[in-house]
């Protein structure tokens, strides 16, 4: 593979590893013993990855699969006892810090929402607590046949914090988010397709790979800024009514609507190439 680059520094990431090659960045979980568990590391990991990635400029969709034998198994038990150390001292300043706490947890899935760039999720086994937080806030999921979805948290005493009861209604339907965050029962694979939640599934991880990089490449071709656009009209339409929506369409295209990806789009059709497009400004670039 010519692979552009691989994300690497000082400080290499230990609950993943990252490829970026033809603008797609590949993000993999990589601690599949553990059946990649959300250590402590997990939540300031991630974010700064994406964010990272984000602000290249250069990435136009990121790709998250994982290892082993699971998805992921969600929170890990060193997290929830670390943070049993936030219900020591007094309850108000306790209670501060315990919210400063899960805003922080949120944190690491919002960088999913946030990135400038579709986020594709190649989900197999199961995906688990944690993990349906985290993959509810991608844009598009793809799934194995073995996969299964448990918002896990309900069995074990205390009520999902990190997106999924915030995002998973506006994805499927009411009943069955209340069902299975009620109840914690595992969700099939093809009841998660037949709901809508999952776009596809595919008899193996590696024939799900081979297709998530396929629509990846599909969406990369386009222009960076056609698609960011979209991203960001679909976000703000889910939060926000018909009318405010309409409005923000207008004010964005006023300013994001230039001819030169236009122009390029519709002379490489005319001409049976790929398209050229400027990558976007990176976020750290004054001008």
């Amino acid at each position: 593979m010519n692979v552009e680059k691989t994300i690497q520094s000082s400080n290499e990431p230990s609950c993943f590893t990252c490829e970026v090659n033809e603008h797609i960045a590949h993000i993999t979980l990589s601690r599949p013993e553990q059946l990649n568990s959300m250590i402590p590391a997990f939540w300031t990991e991630l974010p700064s990855l994406v964010r990272a990635l984000d602000a290249r400029g250069d990435v136009r969709v990121i790709v998250i699969s994982s290892t082993g034998k699971h998805f992921s198994a969600g929170m890990d038990l060193s997290v929830f006892t670390n943070m049993a150390e936030d219900f020591k001292g007094e309850p108000a300043r306790r209670a501060e810090n315990m919210r400063r706490s899960i805003l922080a947890l949120q944190d690491a899935f919002n960088a999913l929402e946030e990135a400038r760039m579709p986020v594709l999720v190649a989900i197999h086994g199961g995906a688990i607590g944690g993990a349906v937080d985290m993959v509810c806030a991608a844009d598009c999921r793809y799934c194995t046949e073995d996969t299964f979805f448990t918002i896990k948290e309900t069995q074990i005493g205390m009520t999902a914090d990190v997106g999924t009861l915030q995002r998973l209604p506006h994805l499927i339907p009411q009943g069955l988010i209340r069902e299975l965050a009620y109840t914690g029962r595992n969700w099939s694979a093809h009841e998660a397709l037949a709901q809508g939640f999952v776009n596809q599934i595919y008899p193996s991880q590696e024939a799900m790979l081979d297709a998530v990089m396929k629509i990846a490449r599909n969406i990369a071709i386009n222009s960076p800024m056609a698609v960011t656009g979209c991203k960001q009209m679909i976000n703000y339409t889910r939060d926000h009514s018909v009318s405010d929506s309409l409005d923000y369409m207008a004010t964005w295209q006023a300013g994001m609507l230039q001819m030169p990806d236009v122009f390029e789009a519709m002379e490489a059709q005319k001409s049976r190439r790929l398209p050229i497009f400027e990558p976007l400004k990176p976020i750290n670039e004054k001008k």
